[in-house]
């Protein structure tokens, strides 16, 4: 009865999760995140993120049950009641050439998953991420209102930003096929509010109109990832795993507010709008989302160690909004990454136990800004932290970090250079079992 109290308090839980990013504001401070439909956020877990973020031939590593939501295949490895909780942060330094560097700081619920084995051979997998992050807040000034013009002596400022996210509620399902092929497929619910606005100011000029342009898309719709791995078995422990997903092609409804307004600034304050000069909810509209691939391999010494690859391609060129193109680009991302335990099973040294995780990565993201490719480099490093087992249950807690450089300092652009923060807890447990006496 213990379990099934506990099973429906973290259902609670999640639901609670779900309300909470729904209602979410900006979790990321990049200019960046302005293109497209705001940063992508991986699928993946911090366990996968510390190694690089490589998961499309990954599934159970020591034994250990993870969620592989980046491959639903990855879910009929999993013979244990698996939640999955994490918290993430985020530590942003914008430079750019003539001006003082900028740092911003987010924090954030990561993700709330679940795995459920249904059979020696298939498990269930549901639960809720981000998907995407919208978040920017910067300011351009000219002066002589912009004209160049001496006759006109007052500066104009342009202020920019950007707020909200969508996020991802999942259910999938993975199914080994004989003894070494797996399958497996997500079902997924995007849904949120991306909000930007432009505002005109004369902030020197006495009794000037300013005027700002809002514009807010609630979005929602579903989307579909399948995939597929293949394992080699050398021994029974050492395996070669190689791995496929994609996120499919897929169309989400979004329905676009404008809104243009003129307000008064005194002393640096605004004051509310004097007028709305336009208000429209425009009919609704879709989104066309472009396919990604994601190929995989992996080789493990069951105990050992782990190492593996990931290339990922991502049709980016194909996203529109409204039948309009959004302008990108096709992306092209390298993910290199492993784990090392040097004893799982040493009772002497907690430190033996420990999962040490590693990884680089390099993207070329689906950013094409003033005739220059946005480029993304990183290093992770990571941490599994055993807890000590109770009855049937398994405890973890992962630790990841990741320092990386994205854009440049040329062609007028912006340099950022950020640390990526994850935490999470994870539980292996055996759950629904019903237990026979003699």
């Amino acid at each position: 009865m213990i379990r099934y109290i506990r099973f429906v308090l973290i259902l609670s839980l999640a639901a609670t999760a779900l309300g909470a990013n729904a209602q979410s504001t900006a979790t990321t401070s990049s200019p960046y995140s302005r293109y497209g439909l705001g940063d992508l956020s991986p699928t993946v877990l911090p366990q996968q993120a510390a190694m690089g973020g490589i998961g499309a031939a990954i599934n159970k590593i020591n034994s250990y049950n993870y969620i592989n939501f980046l491959n639903p295949a990855a879910y009929s490895s999993i013979n244990y009641t698996v939640i999955d909780a994490g918290i993430s942060s985020n530590i942003n330094t914008l430079s750019k050439s003539g001006a003082s560097n900028q740092t911003n700081a987010s924090f954030r619920l990561s993700h709330v998953a679940f795995g459920i084995p249904l059979s020696k051979r298939s498990a269930l997998s549901f639960g809720l991420l981000p998907y995407t992050e919208l978040g920017y807040n910067y300011r351009q000034s000219k002066a002589n209102f912009g004209t160049g013009m001496p006759a006109d002596t007052n500066a104009v400022n342009y202020l920019y930003s950007g707020d909200g996210g969508l996020s991802k509620a999942y259910i999938g399902y993975g199914v080994r096929i004989g003894n070494h092929f797996s399958v497996g497929a997500n079902a997924s619910y995007i849904f949120g509010n991306l909000k930007e606005t432009q505002s005109t100011e004369v902030p020197n000029l006495f009794g000037t109109l300013n005027s700002r342009v809002e514009e807010s898309n609630s979005i929602h719709g579903l989307n579909y990832d399948y995939g597929a791995q293949y394992s080699f078995d050398f021994s029974a422990r050492k395996h070669l795993v190689f791995g496929y997903s994609a996120s499919t092609s897929s169309k989400l409804t979004t329905q676009n507010s404008y809104v243009v307004s003129s307000y008064f600034t005194e002393n640096g304050d605004e004051g509310v709008a004097t007028d709305s000069l336009v208000n429209r909810k425009d009919a609704k509209a879709k989104i066309n989302l472009p396919q990604i691939h994601h190929f995989g391999v992996s080789y493990q010494y069951d105990g050992k160690y782990l190492i593996g690859a990931d290339y990922s391609i991502g049709n980016w060129s194909d996203l529109s909004v409204a039948g309009v193109n959004k302008g990108l680009q096709n992306s092209k991302t390298f993910n290199v990454g492993g784990q090392i335990t040097p004893n799982m099973n040493s009772l002497s040294n907690y430190f033996a136990r420990v999962d040490y995780r590693f990884g680089v990565i390099y993207d070329q993201t689906y950013l094409y800004v003033n005739n220059t490719n946005i480029k993304r480099y990183a290093a992770t490093f990571g941490l599994g932290l055993p807890l000590p087992r109770n009855n049937t249950a398994f405890y973890k807690i992962n630790l990841a970090a990741e320092y990386g450089k994205r854009g440049t300092l040329t062609n007028g652009l912006v340099k950022e250079s950020y640390i990526n923060l994850h935490l999470s807890f994870t539980l292996n447990d055996l759950w629904f079992v019903k237990y026979k006496y003699d």
